[in-house]
This record gives C-alpha cells, structure tokens and sequence, in this order.
C-alpha cells in the first residue's frame, strides 16, 4: 500500500470518528429529536466525504506538482481521494449508529465509547500495516483521537 493511501485512511477514518462524534454530541446535548441527530449525521457524512475526498485529490495533485515541477497524474490522486471518501463515509456511521438503536441522549455515551473504541482499533491496523509497536500505536491513535473528541463534547456541552 502506498504511503499516501495509507495515509488517506487513516486520516479519513480518524477525521469522520471525531468530527461526527463531536457534531452528533453537540447536537443530542442540545436535546433535539433523534430523526433531527440522525438527519444531521447523515448530512454531515456525505458532505464531509465529498468534501475531504475533494480536499485529498487536490492536495495530492498540488504536492504531486510540487515535487516533481510538472503536471501529475491525475488517477493517483483519484484514488486517494476515493479511499478518502470510503474511509471517511464508513467510519462516520460508527459514532452515528448508537442513535439509531437508542433514543437521544442516552446514545451519547454509545456513541463516544464506539468512537473511542474504533480509534483503537485503527491504531492497531495503522500498527500492523506499518510494521510499528501495536500497542503504542493503539494508544496514540486513541489518546490523541479521544482528546479530539473531548473537545467536541466540551464545546457541545458549553454551547448546549
């Protein structure tokens, strides 16, 4: 795999965890309906994958041009922006599925935890496949990504 596919889904699955997660906090803090959390997560999904899928091939292409002082091919930097799409899309329905099992607030902590937990996860993957320390690997993606989500959960808990 290269470096900047990888790159693309681990940044894609962290940044669709942690915005949805602290979007889908604020919002439920709020106390607004489930159908209102649950069309507000979804939106969020599908623009933030475009738009991140958008903001990949861009900035793949830009750097591409950048090194190499002449036009770059184009179909890598799709194919990043597509694993940026997937990457992203997929994973923000892991902070957004506990509201469509259980009512409200009460799906908050659902919610974090799983968030929390498929940062973990995805540390141990960025691990394996980048032949590093598992566990060190796992920690980091977690704490950094859960102080990511602490933030959000602050700034909906300030706000709501």
């Amino acid at each position: 795999m290269q470096a900047t596919y990888f790159r693309n889904f681990v940044f894609g699955v962290e940044d669709s965890l942690v915005s949805t997660v602290g979007l889908l906090s604020g919002v439920a803090i709020a106390g607004v309906a489930r159908e209102t959390i649950l069309l507000t997560g979804i939106v969020l999904i599908f623009v933030e994958a475009f738009s991140m899928a958008a903001g990949s091939f861009l900035s793949e292409t830009s750097a591409e041009e950048y090194t190499t002082k002449r036009e770059a091919v184009a179909s890598d930097s799709f194919f990043a922006g597509t694993v940026m799409f997937a990457s992203y899309f997929v994973a923000g329905f892991v902070p957004l599925f506990p509201y469509v099992v259980v009512a409200g607030t009460n799906a908050l902590p659902l919610s974090i935890a799983s968030s929390v937990l498929a940062l973990f996860i995805l540390g141990l993957v960025s691990g394996t496949l980048s032949k590093t320390s598992l566990l060190r690997s796992a920690l980091r993606m977690t704490i950094v990504g859960g102080i990511a989500i602490a933030v959000g959960v602050t700034v909906g808990s300030l706000l709501g």
